[in-house]
């Protein structure tokens, strides 16, 4: 039975167990890295710069 954990420096910490639950967290993984306020501070800044 595989199984996958999901863990990020923003303290995300996902897991999942069996073939399609492992491979939609993977796809949900791979969005939340594009996405983590915690790693792309700047892409979600929204106060005007002076």
């Amino acid at each position: 039975m595989p199984t996958a954990t999901s863990k990020c420096c923003c303290g995300r910490d996902r897991s999942a167990v069996g073939h399609t639950k492992v491979l939609a967290l993977i796809e949900d993984h791979q969005a939340h890295r594009d996405t983590c306020t915690w790693r792309h501070p700047a892409a979600h800044e929204t106060r005007k710069a002076s």
